[in-house]
């Protein structure tokens, strides 16, 4: 028995040396460890991976990305683009170490040639940011899992809650909506820069310079998928939970239930003494959260993202991390596969010149997407039959109808025709001034 044994453990640990470390890699990383891994990959995948900083934190760590693609640092036309952030509040440590391990998993599996990952990272520009906020992480990991306490470490290193420091564009949206105006790609306040911590504005520079497509955010404290909207429409119900839709409502719980029913235990909906059913909650209907990430993400940009509560501690023992790795792995993929429905196509003028920021609407879906700066669009939609209506200033607007199917988006090509001289060229296919809204207000309207 013990030589049996000892001999399983020898081929153990030559199974690890052929696919790589991840399976014996179950441990809290500091800072200098976390990035130590991310450039191990980097180098035993160099040719589809590429390491970039958005920026840095208030105490100058860099905020580190790893990118997965067959041609790293490059986009390509009708390729999405897909993001995972992990460990905005510093002492919520789980989803930092799942993207870790998710990082190597990517580049083991790739290396030895599973199909499924193979294709994914040959389809898909992914984007992994195993820690937003590296600064909160170090105040809490220095009391580590069983002294670490409810707050501490959960803000920068200025005590900021990062979740509630992007700019409030629910307000705005909320505003606009009750007289059918702009629906998407809220603007900034004037000075906004100055009004967020280093850490978000290295976020909102990095969501202006890729146009992700959908994204998730990992938390913990609880196990449930959280949708948006976060902050609710009426704030005047003091003590209340209010559902908050967006007009992607149905898109939103349909992408909360794919981590959800793939998780090995979040659709059983008892978890940590709470219930929600089916393993998921809008974000409202949960308790009202002001200047979110997810909610910006919405209103801001083409990225759907949603909120991954992914743990009952915050900061869980190293010795829970292979049993949550096991229960999570499965589910980060399956989520990161949904990035593949819905339309996509290029938006072009008569002479195939790409369109960039022409606006994409789905008929009954009050929620607009734009197609980027290579002309190509993505729109993420459930199976249906949709009719899709693309128009950009200077051209006249091209109407399409379409099918969608249960597996990879289908392709919906436009091209736009230039308008009469005689037309309004101030105005959308919606009847409304180019971009799209009366003049925005000087301030941000209260709540009615």
């Amino acid at each position: 028995m013990v030589r049996w044994r000892a001999a399983c453990a020898l081929l153990l640990v030559v199974l690890c040396l052929v696919r790589g470390v991840q399976a014996v890699d179950f441990r809290h990383h500091h800072y200098e460890d976390m990035v130590r891994v991310l450039f191990n990959v980097q180098n035993e995948c160099p040719y589809i991976t590429r390491i970039y900083s958005i920026g840095r934190s208030v105490e100058g760590r860099h905020l580190y990305v790893l990118e997965f693609s067959d041609n790293p640092g490059i986009h390509e036309a009708l390729e999405p683009e897909f993001k995972y952030v992990g460990n905005m509040h510093g002492n919520e440590v789980l989803g930092r170490e799942l993207l870790i391990q998710f990082c190597q998993f990517l580049c083991e599996e790739y290396r030895a040639g599973n199909h499924r990952i193979t294709q994914l990272i040959h389809d898909t520009r992914i984007h992994i940011l195993p820690s937003m906020n590296p600064d909160g992480y170090e105040v809490a990991a220095r009391q580590g899992p069983e002294f670490n306490g409810y707050l501490t470490g959960r803000g920068n290193s200025r005590d900021v809650d990062l979740n509630r420091n992007f700019p409030d564009l629910n307000t705005l949206m909320y505003y606009y909506e009750k007289n059918n105006e702009r629906n998407h790609h809220f603007p900034l306040p004037d000075n906004w820069e100055e009004q967020v911590e280093p850490e978000t504005l290295a976020v909102i520079k990095w969501m202006q310079n890729y146009n992700f497509i959908l994204s998730a955010n990992l938390h913990g404290g609880a196990v449930v998928a959280n949708y948006p909207f976060d902050k609710s429409r009426d704030l005047r119900i003091r003590g209340r939970t209010t559902y908050s839709a967006t007009p992607d409502d149905k898109l939103f719980k349909k992408l909360a239930k794919t981590y959800s029913y793939a998780h090995s235990w979040m659709h059983k909906s008892w978890n940590c003494g709470d219930y929600f059913e089916e393993g998921i909650t809008n974000g409202a209907n949960w308790y009202s959260l002001s200047k979110g990430m997810q909610d910006f993400n919405y209103l801001y940009t083409n990225c759907f993202e949603i909120t991954l509560e992914l743990s009952c501690d915050k900061f869980p023992p190293a010795s829970t991390l292979q049993s949550e790795w096991l229960g999570n792995r499965e589910a980060l993929v399956s989520y990161l596969e949904q990035v593949h429905r819905g339309i996509k196509g290029m938006v072009s003028d008569e002479n195939n010149n790409p369109i960039d920021n022409a606006v994409i609407s789905v008929s009954g879906i009050n929620h607009d997407v734009t197609s980027g700066v290579d002309g190509d669009y993505f729109r993420l939609l459930l199976p249906g039959t949709y009719t899709v209506t693309v128009s950009a200033p200077g051209y006249q607007p091209s109407t399409s109808t379409v099918t969608v199917g249960p597996a990879e988006a289908t392709q919906l090509h436009f091209y736009l025709k230039p308008a009469p001289k005689d037309t309004n060229l101030n105005k959308n296919h919606h009847g409304k001034k180019w971009p799209f809204s009366p003049k925005l207000p000087l301030v941000y309207p209260g709540p009615r």
